[in-house]
């Protein structure tokens, strides 16, 4: 039987629910429509006249928003459920993006962006909830694998589509994101999802939401919890050094293209569509830490490497020991905060979660940025490296609950 499970490596995909094929198939659409903020900076400094750094200002405000609502929305989860908030998220957004090319003053746009940024960044702690209420324990690492499948996918499609779109007008790409991701929130509206499922999430929370759940601060003492989101902190540090001084080394540092560097998000891609769900299907009897531990070891040691480069062949060896460390990590990482959450603090936790990655958006490209400028690129890679590292041997000390392991051992 285990060796028929490895052979058919994407049958672990059969057995998922309807509600997570319906998740999919929103995200795809919604992501598949991802224009505006890749192309937001060029936007404003070739149609607005903005300055490269009142650009920049706007991304801030996009990183604040993100940071603000990840943990507002996650206890929102809780209270009211993931699916209205994720509706709203996706309809609000729409509106607010088609309302975007009619803002052309800077305290208009930040306004706007920072806005925006609370509306669409909602989506993420409660798409992370529904997906854990609506498939069972050992489903959990399959599912979030294909919705970061069909982010993926979208992903694929959208910059690229954006970037042609753009020679044209970039009004157009405003019109498009907001059409695709309206689209996205009425397919959750009209699709109804399993009432059945819904039914059994919200007593399972009612059954184990008992008196130490409930207190106030419950995140804070969780120290499993601070452990994994410290770890996952340093993690997604490494991770966005892709936004940043990645770009900067390889075009003033190495002599590539810009060209090159938009090809190494294809190679990632690919590899990610193609390879993450065999790969977490390879690994789905490994426990949490050690697949955590490899994830965030492979991000160290692809980042790791660039101190050493010379050439276009060793940086797409690089990036695609990264995209490994990515393809184990993240997936697990879900599952793993959906595994330790108590039922009825899921979407806090969630939001926590979400939470990491928002700081480090919001401080990673930067401090690498000026870490290149100041300590150089042998010295910036050789740093991140050691990040990512610590990052790892962090990883190896998380734990799920004792009742948890006992369960999984009968």
């Amino acid at each position: 039987m285990v060796a028929g499970s490895r052979l058919n490596i994407w049958g672990s995909l059969r057995g998922l629910p309807r509600d997570i094929w319906i998740l999919a198939g929103a995200t795809l659409v919604n992501r598949a429509g991802t224009m505006v903020l890749p192309f937001l900076v060029l936007y404003l400094t070739r149609e607005l006249g903005f300055t490269p750094g009142r650009a920049g200002l706007a991304l801030a405000a996009y990183g604040a928003g993100a940071i603000i609502v990840a943990p507002l929305a996650g206890r929102l989860s809780d209270s009211i459920g993931p699916l209205p908030i994720m509706k709203a998220s996706l309809i609000v957004t729409g509106l607010l993006l088609l309302l975007f090319p009619f803002v052309t003053s800077f305290a208009a746009v930040i306004a706007l962006t920072f806005v925006w940024s609370l509306v669409s960044e909602s989506f993420r702690p409660a798409n992370l909830t529904i997906v854990t209420d609506v498939v069972s324990p050992d489903q959990r690492k399959p599912a979030f694998a294909l919705i970061r499948l069909a982010i993926n996918l979208g992903m694929s499609i959208g910059p690229a589509a954006a970037g042609f779109i753009a020679t044209r007008s970039f009004y157009w790409i405003f019109i498009v994101d907001a059409i695709t991701t309206i689209v996205a929130g009425i397919v959750l509206i009209l699709v109804p999802l399993d009432a059945a499922n819904a039914a059994r999430s919200q007593a399972e929370r009612d059954q184990h939401a008992d008196a130490r759940v409930r207190r106030r601060h419950a995140i804070f003492g969780d120290r499993r919890l601070l452990l994994f989101l410290f770890a996952l902190f340093l993690t997604c540090f490494v991770f966005f050094q892709h936004d940043g001084p990645l770009p900067l080394f390889l075009v003033e540092g190495l002599g590539l293209s810009p060209a090159f560097y938009g090809m190494l998000f294809t190679i990632n891609t690919v590899m990610v569509v193609l390879i993450e769900v065999p790969l977490n299907a390879a690994t789905a009897t490994w426990s949490h830490r050690w697949v955590l531990a490899a994830g965030a070891f492979l991000f160290a040691v692809g980042s790791g490497i660039l101190a050493f480069a010379a050439s276009a062949a060793v940086v797409v060896l690089s990036i695609m020991i990264w995209t490994f460390g990515e393809m184990m990590l993240f997936p697990q990482a879900s599952a793993y905060v959906a595994e330790i959450a108590p039922p009825s603090r899921r979407g806090e936790y969630m939001g926590a979660y979400s939470l990491a990655f928002s700081l480090a958006f919001a401080l990673a490209p930067w401090a690498g940025t000026v870490g290149l400028g100041v300590l150089g690129a042998r010295t910036l890679w050789l740093v991140v490296f050691t990040i990512g590292a610590i990052s790892a041997v962090m990883m190896l000390r998380v734990t799920i609950p004792d009742e948890r392991v006992a369960v999984q051992a009968v």
